[in-house]
């Protein structure tokens, strides 16, 4: 969050950060000040990087271990799924989106898993950022679902400097907090 506030990189936009490591997602204004967090459910692999190709295949065909939420800096998109909910896209060419958490299979007890004290089983989803649904409606869709946004996934494997390579130099007292 630090390095967000001392480089300027969200540009005055609210954005989100998603902390893998706590399950979390947090809601910042173009100041920088928090709104509003919540619980998530992540991808089922722990990892940083996204399979190359994953968008393109079925999700029969994704193994387990493949199911990685990617760490980063994504530009988002609000858009729509197959069943026409919106959704906010958050990496389109890896089908990564955050939308509402979905219930349509009870032995995976989504609702449950927001709601345990713990993070080990908020890991689930094939990827995307599933998050409860009045969490969603209140602050994710009027945000982010109105037009293009910014959404920081937090490294769970690698620094956030090397995830980030490229963009500016992330000093270590920059670093997003633990």
């Amino acid at each position: 969050m630090a390095w967000v506030q001392a480089t300027g990189d969200n540009h005055g936009q609210a954005f989100v950060v998603v902390d893998k490591r706590a399950a979390r997602v947090h809601l910042f204004d173009g100041q920088g000040n928090e709104q509003a967090s919540s619980p998530v459910l992540l991808g089922l692999a722990k990892g940083d990087d996204s399979v190359a190709g994953i968008g393109d295949r079925k999700m029969a065909d994704i193994r387990p271990d493949e199911r990685t939420t990617p760490a980063g800096r994504f530009v988002t998109e609000p858009g729509t799924n197959l069943q026409n909910e919106d959704i906010v896209w958050i990496d389109y060419d890896a089908a990564v989106s955050m939308h509402r958490v979905r219930t349509s299979n009870p032995a995976e007890r989504r609702l449950q898993r927001l709601a345990s004290p713990t993070t080990e089983d908020n890991r689930i989803s094939y990827g995307c950022i599933n998050v409860p649904v009045t969490f969603y409606d209140r602050f994710i869709q009027p945000t982010l679902g109105q037009g293009p946004g910014l959404v920081y996934v937090m490294p769970e494997v690698r620094s956030w400097a090397a995830v980030l390579s490229g963009r500016a130099e992330v000093p270590p007292s920059l670093q997003f907090d633990d």
